[in-house]
C-alpha cells in the first residue's frame, strides 16, 4: 500500500511502498475512504508541534473496516467509521468522567504501535492517535474509530475526525455559546470557520470573523459570520465595543495559536464573559494574563483540545446537524487531491488559499 511519509521537519513528504501488519487484539484495520489535510499536519512537519520523523501524518480520516482483531467494541468488516485523533480507551478516570477528550491512556494507545515497515525494513507509526490517514490504509487501535451509519457520505465524515468536531465543539461544549450573544471569532482557517459553524447553531446574535485573508472573510460570511473585521484596517478592540454598547465580547475564540492573540481574546471579552482558546502555539510558549482582572473581572478563560467533544456520542449529534441541514460540510472542502498531492496542499493551506484540502483514495 502507499503512504506518505513524513520523513524530516520542512522537507517535502516522501509516497512510499509500505508493508501493513495484521490486526491484533484490539485492532482493527481500516480502508481509508478520504482524509483532510489539516493544519495540525503542517504544524508537526515544521516542528511547532514536536512529534518525531518517519512517521506518517493524516488524522482527520474516514473509511472502511476490512478486518478486525477480537475487540471490546464489536467491530466488523464493512463497518463506517471515523478516526479519534484522541483514542478514547473508555476505561481511565477522564473517560468514566464525561471527559473523553483528555483520555489519560490516549498517547500510549495512538503512539505505542508501529505496524508499517518501509522497504528498508524499518517501523514507523501512524503520528497522530495512530490513524495514518495520508495512507491507503491503516490498522488502528479500536479506540481510535467511532463507528457511524453506513449511509453518511465518508468524504463528509472525514471532516468530523478533527476540523469540525475542534470547531463547532469548541462553540457548544467548551465555551457554551449561549443564544443572543456576541461571538468573536480570530482566525478563520478551517477551524476557525467551524467555531463560526458552531456559534451560528448555538444562534447567537453577533458573530464577528476576524482575520487578514480577504478570501476566508468571505468564506466566514457563507458559514454563518455577521460581521467581518480586516485587523489591519480596523480597531477590534473599538469595533467589539461599538457592537456591544462598549461591554465586549460574550464569547471569543483564539483559533491561530498565538499567544499575542490569546491576549487580544481576553482583552476584547466583557467582566463575566468567556475566553476560549482553540488554536495550539508552539509547545514552549507562555501567555500572560493580569492576575488582578482575571479576579475581578470574574472572566472565564477556557482551553480546548478536540472541542471538548466525547465524540462516541458527539460525532453522532453533530452527522444530525448534518443531515438536517445546520452543519455545513460540503462547503469545507476547498479541492479533492491524491495522495501524490499532500506537499501541495500544505503549500495552499500555508499560503491561506483553502479551507480544506481532502485526499480521495
Amino acid at each position: 500500500m502507499k503512504a506518505s511519509v513524513f520523513v524530516a521537519n520542512n522537507e517535502p513528504l516522501v509516497v512510499e511502498e509500505l508493508t501493513l501488519d495484521p490486526p491484533g487484539p484490539g485492532e482493527v484495520h481500516v480502508k481509508w475512504d478520504a482524509c483532510g489535510v489539516c493544519h495540525s499536519d503542517v504544524s508537526i512537519w515544521n516542528g511547532t508541534l514536536p512529534i518525531p520523523a518517519p512517521s506518517i501524518l493524516g488524522h482527520e480520516g474516514a473509511g472502511v473496516v476490512v478486518a478486525a482483531g477480537e475487540t471490546k467494541l464489536g467491530f466488523q468488516p464493512g463497518d463506517h467509521v471515523i478516526g479519534s485523533f484522541v483514542p478514547t480507551c473508555g476505561e481511565c478516570f477522564y473517560c468514566t468522567h464525561d471527559q473523553a477528550y483528555v483520555c489519560g491512556k490516549s498517547l500510549e494507545i495512538g503512539m505505542g504501535r508501529m505496524p508499517y515497515t518501509r522497504p528498508d525494513g524499518s517501523r514507523i507509526m501512524g503520528a497522530i492517535g495512530g490513524l495514518a490517514g495520508f495512507a491507503e490504509e491503516a490498522v488502528v487501535h479500536e479506540a481510535a474509530i467511532v463507528k457511524i451509519p453506513d449511509h453518511f457520505p465518508l468524504e463528509e465524515a472525514a471532516l468530523l475526525g478533527c476540523g469540525v468536531t475542534t470547531g463547532v465543539g469548541a462553540a457548544l461544549f467548551a465555551a457554551k455559546v449561549s443564544e443572543g450573544s456576541t461571538c468573536v471569532v480570530i482566525g478563520c482557517g478551517g477551524v476557525g470557520q467551524n467555531v463560526i459553524q458552531g456559534c451560528r447553531i448555538a444562534k447567537a446574535a453577533n458573530i464577528v470573523a476576524v482575520d487578514l485573508n480577504p478570501a476566508k472573510r468571505k468564506a466566514a460570511e457563507h458559514f454563518g459570520a455577521t460581521h467581518t473585521v480586516d485587523p489591519n484596517e480596523t480597531g477590534l478592540d473599538e469595533f467589539v465595543r461599538g457592537l456591544t454598547e462598549g461591554r465586549g465580547a460574550d464569547f471569543a475564540f483564539e483559533v491561530v495559536g498565538s499567544p499575542a492573540l490569546q491576549r487580544q481574546a481576553y482583552d476584547i471579552t466583557r467582566p463575566g464573559g468567556t475566553v476560549c482558546w482553540v488554536g495550539v502555539p508552539r509547545i514552549d510558549s507562555e501567555s500572560t494574563l493580569p492576575a488582578a482582572l482575571v479576579v475581578l473581572e470574574n472572566k472565564t478563560v477556557v482551553g480546548t483540545i478536540y472541542g471538548s467533544a466525547n465524540v462516541r456520542r458527539d460525532f453522532l449529534t453533530l452527522i444530525d446537524y448534518a443531515e438536517g441541514g445546520a452543519l455545513d460540510l460540503k462547503g469545507l472542502v476547498s479541492q479533492e487531491i491524491s495522495l501524490e498531492d499532500v506537499n501541495d496542499a500544505f503549500k495552499a493551506m500555508l499560503e491561506g488559499d483553502v479551507i480544506r484540502s481532502v485526499i480521495r483514495y
